[in-house]
């Protein structure tokens, strides 16, 4: 067992992201119904305009949604505003900060389009 390399499903855990950027056109704000596959509970009517249900809608669409559900649900500006206050798996922030690069901390970008 020494020197053996312990794999977790998260490191093979395949991650799906949206194409475009253009393409994350979901709400702004108001309620939004998760997918049971991506909220494993009963109520998965979720108030994106409060930060604590913004947050966990967020980090369960980015770790659990399809790329259709994704662009459907995540706004673009409110991911951009959100971003760095998120607890997500590495595997998972560097996906989506190689693909958009406006997600970096360092990118300073203030909006979608």
């Amino acid at each position: 067992m020494s020197g053996e390399k312990r794999v977790r499903f998260r490191d093979i855990k395949p991650y799906e992201i949206p194409a475009t950027w253009e393409s994350i056109r979901g709400p702004y704000r108001g309620v939004i119904e998760l997918p049971i596959w991506v909220r494993w509970q009963d109520d998965r009517w979720v108030d994106i305009g409060d930060q604590g249900g913004l947050r966990m809608a967020y980090q369960a669409l980015l770790a659990e949604g399809t790329a259709d559900i994704q662009a459907k649900l995540l706004n673009c500006d409110r991911l951009l505003e959100t971003w760095a206050r998120l607890s997500l798996d590495i595997r998972v922030s560097q996906l989506w900060e190689t693909r958009f690069p406006q997600l970096n901390p360092e990118a300073n970008a203030s909006h979608c389009h």
